[in-house]
Parts: structure tokens; sequence; C-alpha cells
């Protein structure tokens, strides 16, 4: 390292390098027949949650289809976490996941990555028991063994799970790209919020730009 090295996040995937991280995109959270929905009138469903389910399936899930084929067509990584805990009456979750109620069984329904981006055989799923899935895996241990530097990270919600990722990858060394119009949370205030306190940990890119650079990195 020489004193006038340039130190940057805003760095352009390299392919052999980078994968993509689905953050929570699962049955108990991603839609309204999810466990964390349960026994919520469907008028006070709407009221409070019509924003987000809008914003799933007419944006984020979409975004994440096309980024999932992009990465896979790449042969990048491609790994996804979802809140599942460990054991059938969920006692290896988090504190925090108590008290707030979160408990999807192992092996269960909501605990499975949704239909729409399912992973492969050959790809990697995470069961997690914390807000952060550097806390509560291994991820960190297996991504160095992908020999992955350069973490794309997206999905729910923006400013809670998806944000915790963000931050830890950026502090065990990796270069984040956060995809926002991957991501979603409960209203547009709190996706905005989050993404203006996370500027410093990543850089930022829309699905289109980030096809467009690896479409590049690939012709290159």
């Amino acid at each position: 390292m020489t004193q006038d090295q340039t130190w940057s996040r805003e760095i352009a995937l390299e392919p052999r390098h980078s994968g993509i991280l689905f953050v929570d995109v699962q049955n108990y959270c991603a839609g309204p027949d999810g466990g964390e929905f349960k026994g919520i009138a469907a008028d006070e469903l709407e009221a409070k949650y019509g924003y987000y389910f809008d914003r799933m399936k007419n944006l984020a899930v979409p975004n994440m289809q096309r980024l999932q084929q992009a990465f896979r067509a790449g042969g990048m990584e491609l790994l996804y976490t979802t809140v599942e805990s460990l054991t059938l009456d969920c006692r290896d979750r988090s504190l925090d996941y108590k008290v707030s109620g979160f408990e999807v069984p192992k092996g269960s329904w909501d605990g499975k990555v949704i239909d729409e981006i399912a992973p492969d055989d050959n790809e990697i799923w995470l069961p997690k028991g914390s807000s952060s899935v550097f806390v509560s895996t291994h991820i960190d241990y297996l991504l160095r063994c992908l020999e992955v530097r350069q973490l794309v990270i997206c999905g729910v919600v923006t400013d809670q799970c998806v944000e915790s990722a963000v931050r830890d990858a950026c502090d065990l060394g990796y270069l984040v790209t956060l995809v926002p119009d991957a991501c979603a949370t409960y209203t547009q205030d709190r996706h905005d919020n989050t993404l203006k306190a996370i500027k410093g940990y990543c850089r930022q890119r829309t699905t289109d730009e980030l096809l467009a650079e690896i479409g590049e990195a690939k012709a290159a």
C-alpha cells in the first residue's frame, strides 16, 4: 500500500469475486398470508401494510427476479437468508425476536424463500435467529470460502434486517452494494430514511444500473 492510494466504495462488480444476498424474502413476511400478519383483520392489514405489499408485488420482487437471473447467468454466487429457528419450539431465537414475537419454527412453510425467487439446489440458504445474518449464521466464513469480496444486498425489510446486513458486511471488510428498488419496508419514509442513514456504508444502485454494470463486466 502506498500513501497516495485512494480508497473507494465506488468500484464496479468483479463477477469472479461477487455475490448477492437476498434477505428474508420468505413466506413469513413477504405477503399477507404469512405468519407475521396472522390474525390481523383485512381492513387493518390493508391500512397498515398496503403500501408494503404493493411494493413487494410490483417492484421489489420483480427486480429481485431480474437480479437473480443476471447473477445466475454470470456465474456469481447467490445466497439467501430467512428468519427460521433451528428448533421446533424456537428456543434458539434471539431475545429481540422473542420480545418482538417473531416465531418461525424449524422446517415451517413460513421459513421458506418465496416461490418467485426460490433457490436452486446448488445455491446457499441460511436460516437465522436474529436481525443480522452475520450475527446468527456463519455467512462470513462461507463468503470467504467462496472468495466473495463484493456483496450485493437486497430484500426486506430495508430499515431492519437489510440495514443490519449492510452495516455488518461493511465492518467485516466487504464492499457492499445495496439495491434500493429491490428492497421494501412498511412506509416510503422508513425506506428513504434508512437509505440516507447507511449511505456511508455502501454504494447504492438501482436494478437497471446494476444489470448494466454486470453486462459490461461480462462483455469485458
